[in-house]
């Protein structure tokens, strides 16, 4: 069974940066197929980076050129590095599983990040 834990949220001034991590356990068949979304109050959850299952990487318009996926297959674990933070960003930020085959998708429980002005 796989599960996925969220860390590295908190609190901070806007301009600020936060570097999330998703430390996978279980037979996830590497870090292809994992991404972050977010959801703010009253909004849908939305797609923040990914890692393709191809391998390839996708981003927010919104936070392109400020949010830098990445991971290491070695130690099953995702980063979301945040920079240049704005008080939008505010949201619970969550990792994600995506498998096509069996297709089956797996979510942690989330990370709060919230951005002051």
């Amino acid at each position: 069974q796989v599960q996925l834990v969220e860390s590295g949220g908190g609190l901070v001034q806007a301009g600020g940066s936060l570097r999330l991590s998703c430390a996978a356990s279980g037979s996830i068949f590497g870090i292809n197929g994992m991404g972050w979304y977010r959801q703010a109050p009253g909004k849908e959850r939305e797609l923040v980076a990914l890692i393709t299952p191809r391998g390839s990487i996708n981003y927010a318009d919104s936070v392109k050129g400020r949010f830098t996926i990445s991971g290491d297959n070695a130690k099953n674990t995702v980063y979301l590095q945040m920079n240049s933070l704005k008080p939008e960003d505010t949201a619970t930020y969550y990792c994600n599983k995506h498998l096509s085959v069996p297709l089956r998708d797996y979510w942690g429980q989330g990370t709060q990040v919230t951005v002051s002005s």
